[in-house]
């Protein structure tokens, strides 16, 4: 980690996910002198349940909603893509189109350098495997789904995926920041910025806190990556944005069956599935951690069902969901719609039938939760085509995408990130 000496810079960056490091690794490999802040820890990823509680727990990468359902998100060096399943999907060229922005040129660059490919066959677990014979045995288009997985390192038989890969087979941002880094960036974490500075109407630095201290740090260019709810809520701590922001989350069920004759549950999750975009459904294979797993029996009161976890199928069923509810400045809260509901109704009847398939009984649906927090700056909206909200300031994280989304989006902040840092780093490197 380079060592903060110098208050000015060229560009300062907030937040670690693949929109913020992206921009900055742009913005630092063409000289721009850039600092980056992370609220949460550069701590070296363990894989252990202790450790992803301390980034995705109530309190730290995690909302609770008034409803009781939880709404998580990743407070770590590479945010949410830290945490996720790496399950890669392209950006929707003509949501983007619209607004006049041609993804394309980001996406072919990004393909051409990044892991992103289906997992072989010998990296697909028994379960998921089980899951992808039944699913086409009931007339699903079940196929494999790109990940973000560097075969090579990955272990057959592994369960860390979500709670962070200590052997760098799943990329994460956090590979963007070290190349940013590599390149002069600056990166200080446990850094919880406070507001956007703003001089003569344009953006002129950030104010943050760390280690108890009031700081602040100067620079003409402010890259707002907070997440869905990190950046609205900054927007309006800042006087640019408003008190209540409604987003959209894709909520999510595990709709889980037992079967007598296989064990498992040590996989990577999401191996196959099947996307439904006219009814805004999607469907994966879903075999969590026994933690996990059992926290999720317990919130559905399937006591019975605790120590089932290496015999259980888990199918996931997200839906893109209406946007609506609202982002405070200390609170989050999306309840379901009726049409989100049926969504997730529609979808739990298609996992239940893939179950029935592979034979399994004593099936069991969890109560919905949510990792894809977004569009409370919407593009068109909160931000204009080049994803800015005010001179000097612009965002870059799932906050800005336009419409209700239901897709896995790193790849395509990855894209936003790219885009956004070549069309500011002849300037920035310029000053």
């Amino acid at each position: 980690m380079n060592t903060f000496t110098d208050p000015s810079f060229d560009a300062i960056v907030v937040g670690t996910g693949p929109g913020g490091a992206s921009t900055a690794r742009e913005l630092a490999q063409a000289g721009a002198r850039v600092l980056v802040l992370e609220q949460g820890s550069a701590a070296p990823l363990a894989g252990t349940i202790g450790q992803m509680a301390t980034m995705a727990l109530p309190g730290r990468g995690a909302w609770l909603h008034r409803d009781a359902s939880l709404l998580v998100s990743g407070s770590t060096l590479g945010g949410s893509s830290a945490l996720n399943f790496a399950t890669a999907s392209a950006p929707p060229a003509a949501m983007f189109a619209a607004h006049g922005i041609d993804l394309a040129p980001s996406l072919a660059a990004l393909r051409a350098e990044l892991p992103l490919a289906p997992l072989p066959d010998s990296l697909v677990g028994p379960m998921a495997a089980r899951i992808m014979l039944a699913a086409r045995a009931a007339g699903f288009a079940w196929q494999k789904l790109d990940k973000m997985i560097r075969p090579q390192a990955c272990r057959s038989g592994c369960w860390r995926c979500v709670y962070g890969c200590p052997y760098g087979a799943k990329w994460s941002a956090r590979d963007f920041v070290d190349e940013a880094c590599r390149h002069g960036a600056v990166l200080m974490d446990r850094s919880r910025v406070l507001r956007v500075l703003m001089q003569d109407g344009r953006a002129a630095g950030v104010e943050f806190k760390r280690d108890g201290a009031i700081r602040t740090a100067r620079a003409p260019l402010v890259v707002l990556a907070g997440g869905g709810i990190g950046s609205p809520r900054l927007l309006h701590a800042s006087g640019l944005g408003p008190r209540h922001a409604p987003f959209f989350s894709d909520p999510v069920v595990a709709v889980m069956g037992s079967v007598d004759d296989l064990e498992g549950g040590a996989e990577v999750p999401m191996a196959a599935g099947a996307s439904f975009p006219e009814e805004g459904i999607a469907l994966a294979d879903l075999t969590l951690p026994n933690a996990m797993y059992t926290a999720f029996a317990l919130q559905a009161g399937r006591v019975d069902r605790v120590g089932a976890h290496r015999r259980t199928l888990s199918i996931m069923v997200k839906i893109r969901d209406d946007i609506g509810g609202a982002v405070g400045p200390r609170w989050v809260d999306k309840r379901l719609s009726p049409g989100d509901r049926a969504r997730l109704d529609q979808g739990v009847k298609m996992a239940r039938a893939i179950l029935a398939q592979a034979d399994a009984k004593q099936v069991f649906v969890t109560h919905h939760f949510a990792a894809h927090p977004g569009g409370s700056i919407r593009i068109g909206a909160g931000v204009d085509s080049e994803l800015r909200a005010a001179p000097g300031l612009h965002v870059c994280d799932a906050s800005v995408i336009p419409q209700p989304w239901g897709l896995p989006p790193t790849l395509t902040l990855l894209c936003l990130g790219k885009r956004l840092g070549m069309m500011l780093s002849s300037g920035a490197a310029s000053r």
